[in-house]
């Protein structure tokens, strides 16, 4: 897992291998009417792209300190997991740690996904 420090927030990628990551990418913002209130979901779009042009001028570090409460699943099984999102769009109805949740699923599995803060 990559963690990338940006200036207002934390972006995560998780390392294909040969200099590549796959992360959740911004596509756009639609507002969702949920009964009387109005909700922005937003869409993100998962990209492989090389590590260097996700992480440009910030700082970047590896950080697999979850593998101490969670095994990871095989490498085999992460790099499928990650190829068959490549392309596909995602929506969430919060901003936040949404690329973290993602790339974590993708490492530990869909259990995980639910624990990530």
């Amino acid at each position: 897992l990559i963690e990338i420090d940006r200036p207002r927030h934390k972006h995560w990628a998780l390392y294909m291998g040969d200099g590549y990551v796959i992360n959740l990418t911004p596509v756009g913002k639609q507002l969702l009417k949920v009964g009387i209130r109005t909700v922005p979901v937003f869409i993100r779009k998962v990209k492989k792209q090389r590590l260097m042009e996700v992480v440009q001028n910030n700082s970047w570090c590896v950080n697999n300190e979850s593998d101490r409460c969670h095994r990871p699943l095989t490498l085999m099984e992460i790099i499928w997991r990650a190829k068959d999102c490549i392309d596909k769009d995602f929506t969430y109805r919060g901003f936040g740690s949404n690329c973290e949740r993602f790339v974590k699923n993708l490492r530990y599995g869909d259990a995980v996904s639910d624990q990530v803060s």
